[in-house]
């Protein structure tokens, strides 16, 4: 009996390393795609987010944020896989370090809700989650990244607010699109987080 459940004890934890390490190096993916444009401190409009909502989404919480904090660990090696195909630990000394800082926090506070919904409404995935996104692109991530710009930049909090607005419609608009895919995937696979 014990070994029985070690056993799965350590199937389980092989998933969820696999999962963990396969969405990380799908935000990596994400971030290094060619650039969609770049607001006026420099920092690149990615799918970065688009990676990091749908991680968190599909995987939850923990592992959700550990999939982000992996991508965050190998970039900060040295591995150019941060925007504008970016590597070492320099970049958190860049102007997108308020943003790094914010991503496993909204990956963490998204994979929550999308638990909570899995065991309770898995129909209402997808708007949860969008909401959830929409809210956390800018109380989070729009504030965070505008805090690391103005100090980067040496620019007061309005300037560097004013920087990070372009950011808000398009990772909104990211953060729809990977409820949706989100929702898909819990309807493929029921099992994912709701027992998490």
């Amino acid at each position: 009996m014990t070994s029985t459940t070690t056993s799965r004890s350590k199937a389980v934890s092989t998933t969820d390393l696999a999962l963990i390490a396969t969405f990380a190096a799908f935000i990596a993916v994400c971030a290094i795609m060619p650039a969609l444009g770049t607001n006026a401190s420099g920092v690149e409009f990615t799918l970065q987010m688009f990676g990091i909502f749908l991680t968190a989404g599909v995987l939850g919480a923990s592992r959700g944020a550990l999939a982000v904090l992996l991508y965050l660990a190998v970039g900060t090696a040295g591995v150019p896989i941060f925007a504008g195909q970016q590597g070492g630990p320099s970049v958190w000394t860049g102007a997108s370090a308020g943003y790094l800082v914010a991503f496993p926090i909204a990956a963490f506070l998204v994979g929550l809700a999308a638990s909570a919904v899995a065991r309770r409404n898995p129909a209402a995935i997808a708007v949860v989650l969008s909401v959830v996104a929409a809210i956390l692109t800018v109380a989070v991530v729009g504030v965070l990244g505008t805090i690391g710009m103005s100090i980067k930049l040496d620019v007061d909090f309005a300037a560097a607010w004013a920087y990070a607005t372009p950011f808000f419609l398009f990772d909104i608009l990211k953060g729809v699109f990977a409820a949706i895919v989100a929702a898909a995937v819990h309807r493929a696979f029921p099992q994912l987080v709701a027992k998490r």
